[in-house]
C-alpha cells in the first residue's frame, strides 16, 4: 500500500467517513442503502480548501493585490492539481465504483479524482476539525508556495493554446453555443473547439468567464486524452 494512504487513512478516527470520500454515487446507484456518495463531502471540502488556501495566500503575500491572490489560487488548486493529488496518494485504486463507470476508466478519470480530493478534506473536516484537514492542503498543494509563486501566472485560455500548439494544432476557436437572460443579468454558455472538435463547455456572466471555464474544461479533457 502507498505510505502516505497508509498515513492518511490513520488520521481518521472515523473510517465510515474515510470510506464515503471514496464512495462515488454511481456505486451507491448498485448498493441503494448501503451508505450514502461523497457529494456532501465534496461540497464541503470544496469550500474548507478555498478558505484555508485563501487565508494562507493572504499571509504568505502581504503586498499583493486582490487579483494576483486570486490568479494564484488558481494556479495553485484546481482540477488538475487535485488529480495529480489523488494520483500522488493513489486514491484511485481505494474508490468504489460502480461496473460501469470503473470499465469507463473511472479510477483514472481526472474530474472524479479532484472531486474525490476535496471529499477527504471534507471528511477530514467533520471527524477531526480544521487542523487536520488544514495540514492535508499544506502538505498536498501548497508546498514550496514561495518558489511556486515565483512562476508565470498563465490562464486557462493561455495553457489551452499553448497545448494545441504543441500538438501541432491552431489556436483554439471559442463559439457562444447559448445566450440567457436580461442585459443585466445574461447568463453565457461557450464551446470551445480544437482541430475541429467540441473539446470543453463552460458557462458565465461574460463570455470572457464562460471561455476561461470552457478552456478549464478543455484541459481536463486533454488530461484524460481526448485532446
Amino acid at each position: 500500500m502507498n505510505n502516505k494512504l497508509d498515513t492518511l487513512k490513520k488520521v481518521f478516527n472515523k473510517k465510515e467517513l474515510y470510506t464515503q470520500a471514496l464512495t462515488h454515487r454511481s456505486w451507491v446507484n448498485e448498493h441503494k442503502g448501503e451508505r450514502t456518495s461523497n457529494e456532501r463531502l465534496e461540497f464541503l471540502g470544496d469550500a474548507v480548501l478555498e478558505y484555508v488556501v485563501s487565508k494562507e495566500l493572504y499571509k504568505a503575500f502581504p503586498d499583493k493585490e486582490e487579483g494576483y491572490l486570486t490568479a494564484l489560487r488558481a494556479s495553485l488548486v484546481n482540477t488538475i492539481s487535485l488529480s495529480e493529488v489523488a494520483i500522488n496518494l493513489d486514491l484511485g485504486s481505494e474508490l468504489f465504483l460502480s461496473k460501469g463507470e470503473e470499465d469507463g476508466g473511472g479510477r483514472a478519470n481526472i474530474s472524479l479524482l479532484a472531486d474525490t480530493v476535496e471529499a477527504i478534506i471534507g471528511a477530514l473536516f467533520i471527524d477531526t476539525g480544521l487542523p487536520p484537514a488544514e495540514k492535508f492542503i499544506d502538505e498536498n498543494l501548497l508546498f514550496d508556495l514561495a518558489e511556486r509563486a515565483r512562476l508565470p501566472l498563465k490562464d486557462a485560455k493561455s495553457q489551452l493554446q499553448e497545448l494545441a500548439q504543441s500538438k501541432g494544432f491552431q489556436a483554439p476557436r471559442y463559439q457562444v453555443a447559448s445566450e440567457e437572460g436580461p442585459d443585466h443579468s445574461k447568463k453565457f454558455v461557450i464551446e470551445v473547439f480544437v482541430d475541429g472538435k467540441a473539446v470543453g463547455t463552460g458557462e458565465g456572466k461574460s463570455k470572457s468567464t464562460a471561455e476561461q471555464e470552457a478552456a478549464k474544461d478543455a484541459l481536463v479533457h486533454a488530461l484524460n486524452e481526448k485532446i
